[in-house]
């Protein structure tokens, strides 16, 4: 499997994951993307030029945004779906708890 094949499959994970969660502006998550996406080109240029990792050339398509494969920016843009879903889903089951919705005591630790 190619890292573009892989990085298809997880971005549409993701993106369904986030539309089933997310409860906040939608806009936000284009922010947090493009913040993620400027950071990874800086810092993935400057790992890869370190020496730190590489990529096999059979397996990216070829466009690179300086040393990184294009295939590379798909792991911020997971991240910018998944963890807002996440946060959401985490916030819901807060007020759950603290409504007393759970069916346990609000000092029941069990």
């Amino acid at each position: 499997m190619t890292y573009l094949g892989l990085a298809l499959i997880v971005l549409a994970l993701a993106a369904v994951f986030c539309a089933l969660t997310y409860r906040g502006p939608w806009p936000h998550i284009g922010l947090l993307a493009l913040v993620l996406v400027v950071l990874t080109a800086v810092f993935d240029n400057v790992m890869i030029a370190a020496d730190l990792f590489g990529y096999a050339d059979e397996h990216t398509v070829g466009v690179r945004v300086g040393l990184a494969p294009i295939e590379d920016f798909a792991w911020p843009l997971v991240a910018a779906m998944v963890v807002p879903g996440l946060w959401s889903l985490a916030a819901r089951a807060d007020l759950r708890r603290r409504d007393g919705r759970t069916g346990r005591g609000a000092d029941d630790t069990s």
